[in-house]
């Protein structure tokens, strides 16, 4: 059996585009005032038939639309590619079809749009409960227009995520334990939390670098507030799943498990990456970053610019990064079978000792006290 069939296979659509740049954001979007839905409809399309072609007979699980903001995207451009993909996969009887959304009142009004399309699950970008925060993370949208958007999206849909921010600038312990709650309190059924980070070639980072970045919470004061969040969510019924996501017992996120569990998935438009399996060998995929470049090459074949094959250990050491941030952890022979040696026992040892991990049977975990510090844990597995 192809070890991708232990994680499921998945379907990532990028769109590009946003209305501002957030200071924070290093991902692969862009601001444009003039967009050709028709032309983008037809290079996703292009894509969708290229991508089926190297993966026939497979059921598709899930497809999700990021960005970007895809809840610019025109609804008929989203139906044309759920449709599409329909139609070259067979799709799973329950595929879960996300699409990511900015809170705006004029994403919101496209919501039953989207629900007609054939999206069932949104995940929406609130980033922060407080206005002065929303300012300052360059958000242009309003506390009020979040809530009345999350209250549009629970109409539409029975699965809905959002996005929070914290460790933020002058932002207080007191002060995100009571937004987390009061997030906890909006009916909500799977919440992603995430710690700010200062990235390279972002607003933020160029500020960091000359010192006008201020307010950031001390190192300690932002693991109180990681470790908070645990307690808080877990509390509500939202325990975490992995790392940074938090959900009720069956509301994870089925696209990010395809990730997490080290399955397949195709990555079509800008920047996406993929993981594809062909004849027993898994590659690693990544397209053209521009959208007018990605546009091109769709346009002379494929927008596919690196497509590098990844060894048994690269494979192996992939699958334990993604699987290990998982709550459920991942299976030792599982790894063994893909890296062709056995984890090292020592080390195992080690970390179990110190409380790190836990190994029961076929199954490696990461504690609560791991997770915390998991990038130190991961280093220690693989070095």
């Amino acid at each position: 059996m192809d070890d991708w069939r232990n994680g499921g296979f998945g379907l990532y659509v990028h769109w590009p585009f946003c209305e501002a740049k957030c200071p924070y954001c290093d991902f692969n979007s862009h601001v444009s005032k003039n967009i050709d839905q028709k032309q983008w409809l037809n290079s996703y399309l292009s894509e969708l038939h290229r991508s089926a072609a190297e993966t026939p007979e497979r059921v598709l699980n899930t497809i999700f639309f990021g960005g970007g903001t895809p809840s610019l995207m025109a609804p008929e451009t989203v139906a044309a590619v759920i449709d599409e993909a329909r139609a070259l996969w067979r799709p799973a009887n329950d595929m879960e079809i996300t699409l990511e959304a900015n809170p705006g009142s004029v994403e919101a009004g496209r919501f039953s749009a989207y629900r007609d399309a054939g999206v069932n699950r949104i995940s929406m970008g609130v980033q922060a409960l407080n206005g002065d925060d929303l300012r300052r993370l360059g958000r242009i949208h309003t506390v009020a227009e979040a809530r009345a958007a999350f209250d549009i999206a629970r109409t539409c849909f029975d699965r809905v995520s959002f996005d929070l921010i914290y460790a933020r600038q002058h932002q207080s312990l007191d002060a995100w334990r009571a937004e987390l709650i009061e997030a906890l309190s909006m009916a909500i059924d799977h919440l992603s939390l995430y710690q700010l980070t200062i990235e390279d070639g972002t607003a933020f980072g160029d500020r960091y670098a000359v010192g006008k970045l201020r307010g950031l919470p001390e190192d300690d004061n932002a693991a109180d507030m990681y470790l908070a969040t645990q307690e808080i969510c877990e509390a509500h019924g939202l325990p975490a799943y992995e790392v940074s996501n938090h959900a009720r017992p069956g509301a994870e996120s089925r696209h990010n498990l395809v990730y997490w569990r080290y399955g397949d998935y195709v990555g079509i438009g800008p920047g996406a990456h993929g993981r594809i399996t062909q004849a027993g060998r898994k590659y690693a995929t990544e397209t053209h970053l521009s959208p007018a470049k990605w546009l091109a090459a769709v346009a002379n074949e494929s927008g596919e610019n690196c497509r590098s094959e990844l060894s048994a250990q690269e494979q192996a050491s992939e699958y334990l990064m993604m699987c290990i941030r998982l709550k459920e952890g991942l299976y030792i022979d599982r790894y063994e079978a893909l890296s062709g040696k056995k984890l090292p026992q020592g080390r195992l040892g080690s970390l179990i000792e110190l409380g790190m991990i836990s190994v029961d049977e076929n199954r490696l975990r990461a504690t609560a006290e791991g997770r915390a510090v998991l990038n130190a844990v991961i280093r220690e597995l693989l070095e």
